[in-house]
């Protein structure tokens, strides 16, 4: 199974905590931080670093804060997602996956906040790192941990990155075309995505 190697991208300043209110590139064409990096004031700075694209992770009732503010010079992938260990992230990951995907190809650049860019939006990133470069969860941890270090998921999150690598591996496995016996193993494994998402689904919200 073959995998892109994990970009070179040296980290070239050391960790303060003031950081923590801005973005950082995570791999090339992909950055990582806090919604303070995508106000209104911040316009001028996203176009300086060739922002193009922007996930917005937040949940219904921060919505009248955590806004996309720039509508008409970004393009927007809204996600609901809430902080809390019983929310279903793993449901978001192909859609961010084709949204980045589809940003870096073209030739621009991505901006994942939530919040604090701590937990969701780390989580996302995390992601799509360990399906892009065939990495572990602990591996693009400490790869992304490098560049943000205040990266913190919550339990629940830290639990699916775990089971994520697994799922991804047999869904690179069918679409490469494996045997029919290995693609009945491996669909298995991508049904339970299914069984775990209708599982989650069916929690309370959270409040």
């Amino acid at each position: 199974m073959d995998f892109p190697s994990v970009p070179n991208f040296l980290v070239t300043q050391d960790w303060t905590y003031t950081m923590r209110r801005s973005m950082q590139e995570i791999i090339p064409g992909l950055f990582l931080g806090p919604y303070s990096a995508a106000l209104k004031s911040k316009l001028d700075e996203l176009l300086q670093y060739g922002i193009t694209h922007i996930v917005c992770v937040r949940q219904a009732k921060e919505s009248y804060f955590i806004r996309p503010n720039f509508p008409n010079h970004f393009k927007y992938l809204i996600l609901d997602v809430a902080d809390c260990v019983t929310e279903n992230i793993i449901q978001h990951f192909a859609k961010v996956r084709d949204f980045i995907d589809e940003c870096i190809s073209s030739g621009g650049k991505a901006l994942v906040h939530g919040n604090a860019g701590i937990s969701r939006s780390a989580a996302l990133v995390l992601g799509y790192i360990m399906e892009k470069y065939g990495l572990t969860y602990e591996t693009a941890f400490a790869y992304v941990q490098q560049r943000r270090f205040c990266i913190n998921p919550n339990e629940g999150f830290r639990q699916q990155l775990k089971e994520y690598e697994p799922i991804y591996r047999a869904q690179k496995t069918l679409q490469n075309g494996q045997s029919s016996k290995e693609k009945g193993r491996h669909k298995r494994r991508i049904d339970e995505v299914d069984e775990y998402s209708e599982f989650t689904e069916a929690m309370d919200q959270c409040s």
